[in-house]
């Protein structure tokens, strides 16, 4: 069994300091969470990642559900290792929120990057975020009328070739990216593959290089869809659309002009009227993540830890959004 590390976590006074202290929408925001979020439930497969054990010696671990809410709380406010520490130090609020006591430490950066290799190497991300997605689910959130899918570009750093003393070629370059153009730009880097409700709650994704086009993804992010089917005009294919309404499942993927055809048709105009209404929506995940940095560049080199890094980002947003929904 685990051995957990034990906590004093923060005192009375420290608790009366964090109300007087600090920005009132952070604590506010941290509170709902804090009852929101099922942390026990999220904590059992990852406790199981420990086999330290107290009566064989050895220094006890932090516990689970710390780890957890560090790793959250930087998705929330785009905290790097080092920024969760420094919040750590100095946010009263935060440190109430993840439950340590000025006496109790941080949780510094190397342990942040030691836990998620943890995780990394269980295959725990996935398993975490489907269990996400079953509490939102039990909670009525999650709405069965379609599932949205779109992509963006995660750009990575381009890389350079140098020689050694010995005159061979390096390239610092990550090779498991790919390279892409968009708009008469080039990208070098992966594309997040995302598909969401009807209401914008991520349900499922997917990390590829960049030159991988966007429609592959398509059918596997869709595969359990049985009423309707959204995308963009980059998704849009005849042989995709007639075995949709073979189906009787909806298509809502954008319509676009054909080779030879002059502009859209008044029925395909009204169509992409109201297929843009829904579409809209699954920019709630993109718009979030653009602003909290997670979709803006790849933050690993190689593409199972960017999956990680993007797994986690969706957790966040989901726990986040589904606050607003309940709410709303």
């Amino acid at each position: 069994m685990a051995n957990e590390r034990k906590l004093s976590g923060p005192t009375l006074i420290e608790q009366v300091l964090s109300e007087s202290l600090g920005g009132p929408r952070k604590r506010a925001f941290l509170a709902t969470m804090q009852q929101a979020v099922p942390w026990e439930q999220l904590a059992k497969p990852v406790r199981k990642l420990y086999r330290n054990d107290a009566g064989k010696g050895g220094r006890p671990n932090v516990s689970a559900v710390v780890m957890l809410k560090c790793l959250l709380v930087q998705k929330w406010f785009g905290y790097s290792d080092p920024q969760l520490e420094e919040a750590l130090l100095d946010s009263i609020a935060v440190r109430e929120f993840v439950g340590l006591g000025q006496g109790d430490g941080v949780v510094d950066e190397t342990t942040m990057v030691v836990f998620r290799r943890r995780l990394r190497e269980a295959g725990l991300t996935t398993q975490l975020f489907d269990a996400v997605l079953g509490h939102l689910n039990q909670q009525g959130l999650i709405v069965d009328e379609g599932t949205i899918v779109d992509a963006t570009i995660l750009q990575a750093p381009q890389g350079k070739k140098t020689k050694d003393a010995s005159g061979e070629v390096k390239d610092t370059r990550d090779m498991q990216a790919g390279l892409t153009k968009k708009h008469g730009r080039s990208y070098h880097g992966y594309k997040a593959h995302i598909a969401t409700d009807v209401r914008g709650l991520a349900k499922d994704y997917r990390i590829t290089p960049a030159n991988e086009h966007d429609s592959k993804r398509f059918d596997e992010l869709t595969e359990d869809e049985t009423k309707a089917k959204y995308g963009d005009s980059a998704y849009m294919d005849k042989h995709r659309k007639k075995k949709l309404e073979e189906q009787d499942i909806f298509c809502g993927i954008i319509e676009r002009r054909v080779r030879g055809q002059g502009e859209l048709t008044a029925e395909q105009k009204a169509h992409n009227k109201k297929v843009s209404k829904v579409r809209a929506h699954v920019e709630h995940v993109f718009g979030w993540g653009w602003q909290m940095g997670q979709f803006v560049r790849a933050r690993y080199r190689g593409i199972r830890r960017n999956a990680e890094d993007i797994g986690w980002g969706l957790i966040a947003y989901n726990l986040k959004r589904s606050v607003s929904l309940t709410a709303a």
